[in-house]
């Protein structure tokens, strides 16, 4: 949706600076929706909404239609953020990222790449260390740099498809609508042990496989997630949590697999008698909105690759069809024969 006069759009990205659990951030999505139909929840911590239609009936700029709103979250829940406002949902929110709580930057819509160009390569959603690495051994540090070179030289330092994302995002470049969605629910996964148990590579090769069966399922509905928290409960019923950000959202099982073992680890179960684990994956979001770090690491895609084909085996041959080594059965001892009888 654009501004009929200018054909600009205008897109705010408010950043809480208040931790909210979920009943409260389902709150502040219900009233930014009186102020714009158009808002679509970022769990945990943000939410975006496209102002362009609200502009002529509210009868004030976008500025201080942000600055409206951040009033109103504050008076009503005592939620400090932080704001940026752009002309798309990309420039908005690293807008977001350079403003404390109370502050609003803008990015200028009719010169948004001279807003980029100063500023760091890091600062690109999806950036991560390695490219940058990559990127400043050749002299290229600015976006501004990123977005001078010609494609063909981007492509020989990244790849192609890499190549071609980062110069989309180096110019400025973002068309994706805001699209007005619920806030998303959690999804949990567990098991529930027929006997205590004690052996600590069983609470390994337990946790191992939620995250796997964790990973299936959102990646069968097509979400990520922000967060996971891993729950003990012991033979006593009494059990122990522990929650952890994850570094990106995602639905790769072995991303999933290294956060919920560092939870497993910990919890230091050592010798405890545990009968069941539960996992839960929060903060999720649409798979084809979560950003992803541009990687440079072949295996990493060799991986990714291999979890889409075995997630199609599974759903042409059934959920067994396919299942990771490390949760493969262990092999039986090797029986040994007994001595004839005398």
């Amino acid at each position: 949706m654009t501004n009929s006069r200018t054909g600009r759009r205008h897109i705010a990205h408010l950043r809480l600076h208040t931790v909210v659990d979920e009943g409260r951030y389902a709150d502040v999505v219900e009233l930014m929706s009186g102020i714009t139909p158009h808002v679509q929840a970022v769990p945990p911590d943000a939410v975006q909404l496209d102002l362009t239609s609200a502009l002529r009936y509210f009868g004030v700029d976008a500025y201080d239609l942000v600055h409206l709103v951040m009033i109103r979250l504050l008076a009503l829940y005592g939620i400090e953020c932080g704001a940026g406002l752009a002309g798309n949902r990309m420039l908005a929110a690293m807008a977001a990222d350079a403003s404390g709580p109370g502050r609003i930057t803008e990015v200028p819509g009719d010169r948004p790449e001279a807003w980029l160009r100063p500023r760091p390569v890091a600062a690109l959603p999806g950036i991560g260390r390695a490219t940058a690495t990559t990127l400043g051994r050749h002299g290229v540090h600015t976006i501004g740099q990123v977005a001078d070179l010609p494609p063909l030289t981007l492509q020989r330092l990244l790849g192609a498809g890499p190549a071609r994302l980062l110069a989309e995002r180096a110019h400025g470049r973002d068309p994706r609508p805001v699209v007005p969605r619920e806030p998303a629910a959690h999804l949990s996964v567990d098991r529930v042990l027929d006997r205590d148990c004690l052996d600590p590579d069983q609470h390994h090769r337990a946790v191992l496989g939620l995250a796997e069966r964790m990973g299936r399922r959102l990646r069968a509905g097509r979400q990520v997630a922000g967060r996971l928290t891993l729950t003990v409960r012991y033979a006593d019923r009494t059990s122990s949590t522990r929650t952890r950000t994850s570094p990106e959202p995602t639905g790769h099982s072995p991303l999933l697999a290294a956060t919920a073992l560092g939870l497993l680890d910990a919890l230091g179960l050592q010798r405890a008698r545990v009968r069941a684990y539960t996992l839960r994956a929060d903060g999720l979001s649409p798979a084809e909105d979560a950003p992803r770090q541009l990687s440079l690491d072949p295996v990493d895609d060799r991986s990714r690759a291999a979890e889409a084909a075995a997630d199609r085996a599974r759903r042409r041959f059934g959920a067994g069809a396919v299942r990771p080594a490390s949760l493969a059965p262990a092999p039986a001892g090797r029986r040994r024969s007994r001595p004839p009888a005398a």
